[in-house]
């Protein structure tokens, strides 16, 4: 695909006084984020290795390499972290990793266009793509009934979206 790297996860803020870090894991299984490697910031600057050190309020405990102080920690709060794709597992065919629906063109199941995904969102109830076509916004579930198929290869998606009460 189009990224060599996944976000996988953020920092939160500084835990404690001695450099542990409060990391919000953006994985199915939160603690998987420290398995992957060392994470690299979005500018592929910086990389850490990651230890964890217990759960937390919004979050996992963590030590990163390099980061040493309360000062430190504080200083990298919204950091993203990116794991090389080659890290991740792989998923069944009915799963995708959001940053591969980023960017694929949504089409009605007589082939009008209905724009890109431009973001995925998760609000507990599951995830919602936003779909832009020039001016229009779409928000569509992403459940089968509404997005039946989703071709990687063609970076194309085939959505059935709800009737508008407009």
């Amino acid at each position: 695909m189009a990224q060599d790297r996944i976000c996988v996860g953020a920092i939160a803020g500084a835990f404690g006084v001695r450099g542990e870090v409060r990391l919000k894991s953006f994985c199915a299984e939160p603690a998987d984020i420290s398995g992957y490697g060392p994470l690299w910031t979005e500018d592929g600057k910086r990389s850490f290795t990651i230890r964890l050190t217990r759960p937390v309020t919004g979050g996992l405990g963590a030590r990163l390499s390099g980061v040493a102080t309360r000062e430190d920690a504080e200083a990298l709060r919204g950091t993203t972290l990116w794991a090389p794709r080659e890290a991740l597992p792989s998923l069944p065919d009915d799963e995708f990793y959001h940053a591969d629906l980023i960017g694929l063109e949504v089409v009605d199941p007589g082939g009008q266009v209905l724009g890109r995904v431009r973001a995925i969102f998760d609000h507990g109830a599951g995830d919602i793509l936003e779909v832009v076509g020039g001016k229009d916004i779409l928000l569509l579930p992403f459940t089968r009934a509404v997005v039946p198929t989703v071709d990687l290869g063609a970076r194309r998606i085939v959505a059935d979206p709800p009737a508008s009460d407009e």
